[in-house]
């Protein structure tokens, strides 16, 4: 790969970062703190947050096994891959490559930073193919986007595929895994000392049930991280979110209990849609939902609205034409789902 300072946007590596009092702060526990402007009452909400949510990264990195200069913390993950932006590309002269469909904030945050976005499409069965990837390519590609299991199309992309475009890409390769928690696959995070370019999102939205929080996770070498420690705001992540993505931790062997539920529910939930006549296919699917191929998507989801069931109608997307995305709820909304379709389909059928 290109050395990290060929990638780095020139102003970015010389960056000086904004840094408080408490940043360059080495010496023994702190009683005192007279540096910041703060009000002394309201304790504790009166102080600003660990700027480098210190031990929240501990407590992750134990989990995760990584070190805590391998982890960045932001708001959701779509600061992440923001910020990936800002510090890798120059608007107006680099590119990123990104499959097509995928997470619709790639190609967002292209836009708000002016960076062209190229879209490979997937196969029949929306999968990716290496040497395409890298067709896409150029010189002034700093940044490739895969989402594993994907968003919309819910399937792992191909490790070996993955594993090919990070051997012969000299960019950053971006993995998505918000959605690795639902899927038999292992993560991609024990790779990172075999590929320094590559930089593996999760987050605390899906299978941590915490999307409210809003906070997602970058692992990446100490040096992709410490680049974007250097852009990012001072506190980002507000104490409330530090506190309650603690507590969560605690709680992991009940996400892995929910994780197994939810699957288990998803296989119930296909194989009763797929006795509805205006239901076609449900594609195979890795995480916590699945896209579902229907009669006719457009019609069907405003049935959904106006009976207060929102789905995702992903019908103009590529590849997915008369395409729905369902999340798997708990039983009671998945039954709503089959009652109204059954409903929708008899009308139909009376027709």
């Amino acid at each position: 790969m290109k050395t990290l300072q060929e990638l780095t946007r020139p102003n970015i590596w010389s960056l000086k970062p904004y840094s408080s009092a408490r940043d360059e702060y080495n010496g023994v526990e702190a009683s005192v703190f007279l540096d910041a402007n703060e009000s002394p009452y309201n304790s504790p909400h009166n102080r600003y947050p660990d700027p480098l949510q210190i031990d929240l990264k501990k407590k992750i990195g134990k989990l995760k096994d990584v070190d805590v200069e391998q982890i960045f913390l932001g708001n959701g993950s779509d600061e992440a891959i923001d910020l990936l932006f800002r510090a890798f590309c120059e608007p107006r002269i680099d590119n990123v490559v990104a499959i097509d469909p995928t997470y619709g904030m790639y190609k967002v945050c292209a836009d708000v930073n002016n960076v062209e976005y190229r879209k490979v499409l997937l196969d029949d069965q929306f999968q990716i193919t290496a040497d395409k990837l890298l067709a896409a390519t150029d010189e002034h590609t700093k940044l490739i986007f895969l989402c594993s299991p994907n968003n919309p199309t819910g399937n792992d992309l191909s490790k070996e595929m993955i594993l090919e475009v990070l051997d012969k890409f000299d960019g950053l390769l971006i993995l998505d895994e918000a959605y690795n928690d639902f899927s038999e696959t292992d993560s991609f995070i024990s790779r990172l000392k075999d590929y320094p370019n590559l930089v593996v999102l999760q987050t605390f939205s899906k299978a941590w049930a915490s999307a409210a929080i809003r906070l997602g996770m970058a692992f990446a070498s100490p040096e992709i991280i410490h680049i974007l420690n250097k852009i990012k705001y001072p506190y980002n992540i507000n104490m409330l979110t530090q506190k309650h993505a603690m507590e969560m931790l605690h709680r992991h062997y009940e996400i892995d209990h929910w994780v197994k539920t939810l699957k288990e529910e998803k296989l119930r939930f296909e194989a009763e849609l797929l006795k509805i006549s205006c239901v076609e296919h449900i594609y195979p699917s890795d995480a916590n939902f699945f896209l579902m191929r229907v009669t006719d998507a457009v019609k069907i989801y405003n049935y959904f609205v106006s009976h207060g069931i929102i789905v995702r109608n992903r019908h103009n997307i590529s590849l997915c034409m008369n395409c729905l995305r369902i999340t798997v709820g708990m039983r009671n909304e998945n039954n709503s789902v089959i009652s109204a379709l059954k409903e929708f389909s008899k009308m139909e059928d009376a027709q």
